[in-house]
């Protein structure tokens, strides 16, 4: 009897674990939607993000006993806005704020489980990427908008941003708390803005959508290589605003860069999770209907004068070798090309980077290490595994292994990622060999 007892606790104690488990995933997901919901309502990110943490903890405590509701996205921001709620009503006791009692009856009114769940669900009025221009207001300065969103909207640690800004955690958390207070400060209307003021913060803005792709595509720490769910989520507000602006070049250009981008994700590593290069992908594993859409907004981006913009030739680029059947059918003349173009459009040392891979492969070796070489002071480059490991292969190929070796095991120790680093130092053990 005894043995039967312990046998049914463990199974009860398996089964809360499971469902814990279960509800930090559906957190993960729905958590920056949720804070997206609070914050357009509290005019708070600091509160809305408390308020999520909050519902979170009660959805742990109620979750196991009752299950897991059929909307669970629906629960937690109810859950989350009564909390608010009774928060308010506790500070009106104590100050009488007629403003906040006004406030107060608009959010009851907004209650109900449908309403909650048309806020969730309603594509045209997205709260996230109301959040995401909320973000890019021009009283937030620029280096901190696309840091704030990837707080809010990726969930990414102040670590994983500031390595993907290539700079120090300190100043990208300062940078964080700067633009939460530079928010309340102005009381910034937490909704997609319209007309010109549209326009004016739309740059931010694909520049944010992009940084939340390239954090899933190429994680910049931890063991995994790839993200899925971020990039997904970029794809998702990408098109979303594509939506909204189907005649914007650039919107369609993002668009067509991350629906192109996001197609190989699932080749970018092996069954073991290690690092494939671009080169030796299985290409019958990319995804063909992603990059048809990409193609089409390619298209569209052209169509409508943006061949030259920033993100329309970088979709381009991404077409160049999404039409490639085979590695070695690559025109990469003509990406040599596009990247002349692109940095007259977006100069920066990693652009510069790139079209030294691009010049080396349509050119030769030689002259990948001279443009390289020209860049390898640049400071946004001193710590910059690409680097090192570009220079590793332009190195290999022309022959000069053990400078290659040295390269690569240079790059392997500035790598944060682990799949990437394990590559690099395989690379490195090749060149030994």
């Amino acid at each position: 009897m005894l043995a039967s007892t312990a046998a049914l606790s463990d199974k009860a104690g398996m089964a809360a674990d499971e469902t814990h488990r279960a509800i930090e995933a559906v957190f993960r997901i729905e958590r920056a939607r949720l804070i997206a919901a609070l914050a357009r309502m509290t005019r708070d990110v600091d509160r809305a993000e408390e308020l999520a943490q909050e519902a979170l903890l009660v959805a742990l405590a109620e979750w196991p006993k009752s299950g897991v509701p059929a909307n669970p996205g629906a629960w937690l921001t109810a859950t989350a806005k009564r909390r608010a709620i009774d928060g308010m009503r506790r500070r009106q006791m104590q100050a009488r704020k007629h403003a906040e009692i006004a406030r107060e009856r608009e959010w009851e009114a907004d209650m109900s489980a449908e309403a909650t769940e048309a806020a969730i669900d309603d594509p045209l009025g997205d709260e996230l990427l109301a959040l995401i221009f909320a973000a890019c207001h021009p009283v937030i300065a620029p280096e901190a908008r696309a840091a704030l969103t990837l707080r809010l909207v990726g969930g990414l640690s102040v670590g994983e941003i500031a390595r993907a800004f290539l700079s120090n955690e300190a100043a990208i958390a300062a940078r964080i708390t700067r633009a939460k207070k530079a928010i309340a400060r102005a009381g910034v209307q937490f909704e997609v803005p319209r007309g010109a003021e549209l326009d004016a913060r739309l740059a931010s803005v694909l520049e944010v959508i992009y940084l939340i792709f390239n954090e899933g595509y190429a994680a910049t720490a931890g063991p995994s290589l790839v993200r899925p769910p971020l990039c997904a989520e970029a794809q998702r507000l990408a098109r979303i605003l594509a939506g909204l602006m189907p005649g914007q070049p650039e919107v369609q250009g993002l668009l067509a860069l991350v629906e192109i981008q996001a197609s190989r994700l699932a080749a970018r590593a092996g069954s073991d999770g290690r690092f494939v290069p671009l080169t030796e992908q299985n290409r019958a594993r990319w995804d063909q209907l992603l990059i048809r859409r990409g193609l089409n907004a390619l298209g569209r981006a052209e169509a409508l004068g943006g061949a030259d913009g920033p993100y329309a030739l970088q979709a381009a680029l991404a077409a160049c070798h999404a039409r490639a059947r085979r590695a070695e059918d690559t025109d990469w003349r003509r990406i040599a090309g596009l990247y002349d173009r692109l940095r007259a459009v977006m100069p920066s040392p990693v652009v510069e980077l790139n079209r030294a891979v691009a010049h080396s492969m349509a050119f030769g070796p030689e002259a990948g290490l001279a443009l390289v070489d020209a860049i390898a002071d640049a400071a946004l480059l001193r710590n910059y595994a690409p680097l090192p490991a570009a220079r590793g292969h332009f190195l290999l190929r022309a022959g000069r292994r053990a400078e290659a070796g040295a390269a690569y095991r240079t790059a392997a120790a500035l790598a944060v990622n682990e799949r990437e680093r394990d590559y690099l130092l395989a690379q490195a053990a090749a060149c030994d060999d």
